[in-house]
């Protein structure tokens, strides 16, 4: 998403490219754009892996009327189709490994978004069906219709509220579960604080857990895993990697960057090892912390857990 979307101007297209490739090298095989994203976000990922195609899972999504949030939603039927023919000229590619429902659309039954999958993959367009930020009624729905391979949901240290109810449902159906921003949108890195501007366009400018006040509020955090990481000799980013990494067996975290110094950080937390005794004291810090500020803004925030 940052390449392009979200976090200020984004970078040009032949650095992304560059960027997503130098992933692979590094054995990375899980790649993860979306309509919202824009045209150019699926194209930078359709030229960078055209040539190793059948060595990767790409995932994208639909579900925005014309493929922008601040539209709200559509995933009507006839929609979805032109959103994965879409995809499939940027992509290079001619299926669509994973199709996630960006959001739960309240005014398309489910039964009718997960049957128009189920139909696309009969056709070969698309091969496994995903849905993100959908709350437990409309997983339980949706699989019924057509099995739901895995959930994109926020979670990390700073966001657990999938531990509830999320995660148990996820084992039952045996769901895989792809966290986004598991780094917290970079602030568990420990790369902000109260006085961090960020760029104009930069969509953390009007989410009410990054203001300045509860920048500062959430700093404790931020220091108590730079202590884990100190000892360890690793980083911050690494530490809640792998905290994540360490939850269940069939979680893939999604951590995005546009710099290479930071793919290459973010893919050795893969080495990161946490014993019990370092799991418990996170777990320990984690519970005795308060978090400060909605992860949304209100309009954003209704649109989730449906």
């Amino acid at each position: 998403m940052g390449l392009s979307f979200g976090y200020g101007p984004g970078i040009p297209r032949a650095e992304g490219v560059a960027l997503i490739r130098a992933a692979f090298d590094q054995g990375v095989t899980f790649f993860d754009t979306a309509e919202a994203y824009g045209q150019l976000n699926e194209e930078m990922v359709g030229e960078a892996l055209q040539q190793v195609r059948d060595k990767v899972v790409v995932a994208t999504k639909f579900g925005f009327a014309e493929g922008q949030p601040a539209k709200g939603l559509d995933s009507r039927p006839e929609r979805i189709r032109i959103v994965v023919e879409n995809s499939l000229r940027n992509l290079r590619s001619d299926y669509i490994d994973l199709l996630y429902q960006h959001r739960v659309d309240p005014a398309v039954p489910m039964e009718d978004v997960a049957g128009t999958v189920k139909d696309l993959i009969a056709e070969g367009k698309v091969r496994h069906f995903g849905l993100s930020e959908a709350g437990a009624a409309s997983i339980r729905a949706a699989h019924a219709v057509q099995p739901v391979s895995a959930l994109q949901s926020e979670y990390s240290m700073w966001w657990r509220e999938p531990e509830a109810e999320i995660l148990p449902l996820l084992e039952e159906l045996g769901i895989g579960f792809v966290p986004f921003s598991p780094l917290g949108k970079g602030f568990l890195t420990g790369a902000f604080n109260a006085e961090t501007e960020f760029a104009p366009g930069d969509f953390r400018n009007v989410v009410p857990r990054f203001s300045a006040e509860n920048r500062a509020l959430n700093q404790s955090l931020v220091a108590r895993i730079g202590e884990i990481a100190g000892a360890k000799g690793v980083t911050n980013a690494q530490v809640a990697l792998a905290w994540v990494l360490a939850q269940k067996p069939w979680i893939v975290p999604i951590p995005g960057t546009t710099k290479l110094h930071r793919l290459s950080e973010n893919i050795g937390a893969a080495n990161v090892s946490l014993d019990a005794a370092e799991i418990a004291a996170i777990a320990e810090i984690l519970d005795s912390l308060k978090v400060h500020g909605e992860r949304y803004p209100a309009a954003s925030a209704r649109m989730v857990n449906r």
